[in-house]
């Protein structure tokens, strides 16, 4: 949250047009992304104010000033009008202001934002009639030439624009000829694409923004990128996809990309030898030979793929087999659309054409000539045991940090590590949809005494997956796509994030993430922490029978009460229950956020777990309720029932903030 002379604070969120930035003036629906109904930005819940986030980090910086007219003092930014005891009109220019002005406190003085900034500029140029101020803008607003981060340039408050000084130079000519369009000039714009034409580039289809070049007579556009910083070429030769010249038609045109089999819109490539194939820009330049994250083999390219029934192994929709495709040679129905198959969440971006292929040793332990074995995660011989003994309940398995129970295991004869014979057989190695880097297995004695899954956000211990930047425990990385979930009736994907790197609310906690499996079809979304609960879990302190989870109730009586914290539930949203006893308790009663760990070890940071098993339950320094939870967190500043309370409970969006569906009451 952000406050900026605001004297609420200011939430950030996605808006549906309608909205008026108080900054700009233009609403969110014809603001900086114009074919964009939803905006982010900044709004009160008090009062209707509202701002775009690239406007508000201009005036963030602009807070508090000096005006040539008005030395000696400075004067502050203000978002709620004038003060009622001043005249309300712009001293210079006689206005009337706005919410939005300057006010000198000592003098009473108001100038509104065009006066303050006509008065601090710095720079005017031919080809934008708005003054621009050199500012340091940080990283919150792109240059509009090459798109990279902001730091030090020329920036227009008005049009929320900003140009990096190297970049400038670029506009040294206000009217260009270009390769691509040759029948007339194009002309710089500053205002961005008019009204009559598409708004996006007509040749990269990407968005034109405030600065673009524009052909009157023919309705033109092309943006910064195309036609200073990365000019598309007309011709391309030497390709992996096909043997002839692709021509590009830069014109917008409606065509089916044999390439993808997808539709297109816009300048593609096309080849006149074959009779007028055509491909998308980035469909010319698709690698023949790849390795994608759900397939343990590599797949190629083919065209077309040739005569069946093909279905998509990541999106599940039948493929058109008289366009590309990818396909594997060893696993002969195993086929993919171009586009999945070359998304950045599948393919790590390596082109295998001609790159011999090599055994991955995967493997994770040898077998020794006297029956023992070498796990790679431990330092000692390990031998098995299949006598069927049911182990006392707090042997743990170093891996899964689970009981071993009367599953057979491998047990170290010098020290205490122990393994289940299934966890011990876990591949080193293995492709997953979860990153499109292969995951590496490490037992995380060296992490600092615990992890954080990225997808669950749940605090675990033992073994995990990772692929350099990220770390997931054993659950989540073992789960397949499609995943097929007792809530649902229909498969469930692991679904592309949108813009904003946010998905639809989870249909159980109610909470919107960053990483969903879901069903578009019937708009049900499960983030992680959902669609890994355990479909039954034995509590023999509450229950002596297994606890079940049910998906809720659509059609309920009476009110039901948690036997755990003896506080109301809602049937309506996922519980756990007895068949046999009939009681009802909340899943935050029954689950944790600490998934799998070991007493008195350590979790994230320098943190105790210490096992919850006294008859008298401690309370809490944060919900002060009584902790419930198996174990309980202790560090120097108190005594904490879960990650949830030991972050704090805040009105700030967080990572954390996905357990509020649960671990709060």
């Amino acid at each position: 949250m952000l406050s900026i002379g605001h004297e609420h604070l200011l939430v950030k969120g996605r808006y549906v047009g309608g909205l008026t930035c108080d900054v700009c003036d233009r609403s969110y629906r014809d603001g900086i992304s114009r074919d964009l109904s939803i905006q982010d930005g900044f709004s009160c819940h008090e009062c209707d104010f509202s701002v775009h986030t690239k406007c508000i980090y201009v005036f963030d910086i602009l807070e508090t000033t000096k005006h040539p007219s008005h030395d000696g003092h400075f004067v502050r930014l203000l978002t709620t009008g004038a003060p009622d005891h001043t005249d309300p009109k712009c001293h210079l220019c006689g206005e009337n202001t706005k919410r939005l002005l300057y006010h000198c406190s000592i003098c009473d003085l108001n100038l509104d934002i065009g006066c303050m900034v006509d008065a601090l500029s710095q720079l005017n140029m031919p080809w934008h009639y708005h003054p621009l101020l050199m500012l340091d803008v940080g990283n919150y607003m792109l240059c509009e030439v090459c798109g990279n981060p902001g730091k030090y340039g020329y920036c227009c408050p008005r049009c929320s624009m900003m140009v990096h000084e190297k970049c400038v130079s670029a506009f040294d000519s206000i009217e260009i000829t270009c390769s691509c369009h040759t029948k007339h000039s194009l002309k710089l714009l500053t205002e961005g694409a008019p009204d009559y034409t598409d708004q996006k580039c007509h040749l990269c289809g990407k968005e034109t923004k405030n600065l673009l070049y524009h052909c009157d007579i023919c309705k033109f556009n092309m943006d910064m990128v195309c036609a200073i910083q990365s000019p598309i070429p007309l011709a391309l030769s030497n390709l992996k996809v096909h043997e002839h010249t692709l021509t590009l038609i830069p014109r917008l045109i409606s065509f089916v990309c044999d390439g993808c089999g997808e539709k297109g819109d816009r300048s593609p490539y096309v080849c006149f030898q074959c009779d007028l194939m055509f491909f998308h820009q980035e469909c010319a330049h698709l690698p023949r030979v790849i390795h994608v994250n759900r397939h343990d083999h590599r797949v190629s390219y083919k065209y077309p793929l040739g005569p069946g029934d093909w279905r998509c192994e990541i999106c599940l929709k039948n493929i058109d087999w008289s366009y590309g495709a990818y396909s594997c040679s060893l696993c002969l129905q195993y086929t993919l659309h171009s586009r999945c198959a070359t998304s950045k969440r599948v393919w790590d971006g390596i082109e295998l054409d001609g790159i011999p292929e090599e055994v991955e040793d995967i493997e994770p332990f040898k077998m020794n000539d006297d029956n023992t074995i070498t796990h790679f995660a431990h330092e000692h011989n390990m031998s098995l045991n299949k006598d069927g003994v049911a182990l006392e309940e707090s042997i743990l398995c170093g891996g899964c940090v689970r009981p071993i129970g009367s599953d057979s295991f491998y047990s170290c004869s010098e020290c205490s590590f122990i393994l289940h014979e299934i966890c011990s057989n876990l591949p080193k190695k293995k492709r997953h949809f979860l990153s499109p880097q292969p995951l590496s297995l490490i037992l995380n004695k060296d992490n600092g005494g615990g992890f954080c899954c990225a997808c669950c956000l749940r605090c675990c211990d033992g073994f995990m997956y990772t692929d350099g930047n990220n770390t997931y425990d054993l659950l989540c990385s073992s789960i397949t796509m499609p995943l097929i979930h007792g809530s649902h009736p229909h498969p469930l994907l692991y679904l592309e994030r949108d813009d904003y790197g946010y998905m639809d609310a989870c249909n159980c906690c109610k909470k919107g993430g960053e990483l969903d499996l879901g069903c578009s079809q019937c708009k049900y979304y499960l983030d992680f922490l959902c669609a890994t609960l355990p479909v039954t879990v034995s509590l023999h302190r509450y229950d002596v029978h297994p606890l079940t989870l049910c998906h809720g109730e659509k059609e309920t009586r009476g009110k039901y009460w948690c036997d755990i914290c003896e506080r109301e539930t809602n049937p309506e949203t996922w519980f756990y229950t007895c068949y046999d006893c009939g009681v009802t308790l909340h899943v935050s009663c029954v689950v944790s956020d600490i998934r799998y760990a070991k007493p008195g070890g350590k979790t994230i940071g320098d943190i105790e777990l210490v096992l919850n098993n006294t008859s008298s339950r401690p309370l809490c320094n944060n919900c002060h309720c009584r902790c419930l939870a198996p174990f309980f967190l202790v560090n120097e500043s108190g005594l904490y029932c879960s990650v949830y309370c030991l972050e704090g409970v805040q009105e700030e969006v967080s990572s954390s903030d996905v357990f509020s569906g649960y671990f709060s009451f």
